[in-house]
């Protein structure tokens, strides 16, 4: 297993494919971990299934609204419109690269519009760089995202089933 530096700021997230955890970077965009620390601990998380895979690109889930498999509110045809009932976050660009792994957060064209929903680089993205908050890096896992169905939509999408804090785990 990975070794877990700061478990406040790691994630475990089980997946229908395996378990992966991710290393957040708090001191790159704080606002973003917070939330995903706080959607997380809420159990948001759970459930939520990774509605667009592209080859060669990302994986990209987090829709707790309409994503999440369960609830009353599940949608698969509008999986990946919704967000938390939070309100959005201001853009947190850095310096970060958007490497294999990086854990970047989704956005409409406005940049100051991430919420809930995340993707998880399957290769290197550099057009991505300083357009996209990047909160964290996979350390464990990446076998798992790289076995997700693809599509856009996908059609039997692949899901979260659990995602922890590894303080809490």
């Amino acid at each position: 297993m990975a070794e877990i530096k700061d478990p406040e700021n790691t994630f475990i997230m089980e997946t229908t494919k395996g378990k992966v955890v991710i290393e957040a970077f708090p001191n790159v965009a704080p606002k973003h971990v917070d939330r995903i620390r706080e959607l997380t601990r809420e159990g948001a998380y759970d459930g939520v299934v990774f509605h667009r895979v592209i080859s060669d690109f990302m994986a990209q889930g987090g829709d707790v609204k309409h994503g999440k498999k369960g609830s009353d509110a599940f949608n698969p045809g509008r999986a990946g419109t919704g967000a938390s009932d939070k309100p959005d976050l201001p853009a947190e660009f850095s310096s970060v690269r958007h490497i294999r792994g990086t854990c970047s957060m989704a956005r409409s064209q406005n940049p100051n519009s991430a919420n809930s929903q995340f993707f998880i680089c399957f290769t290197d993205a550099p057009w991505l760089d300083k357009q996209y908050t990047v909160w964290g890096q996979v350390i464990e896992g990446m076998d798992a995202v790289d076995a997700f169905e693809r599509g856009e939509p996908v059609r039997e999408p692949d899901h979260i089933i659990t995602m922890k804090v590894a303080a809490d785990a």
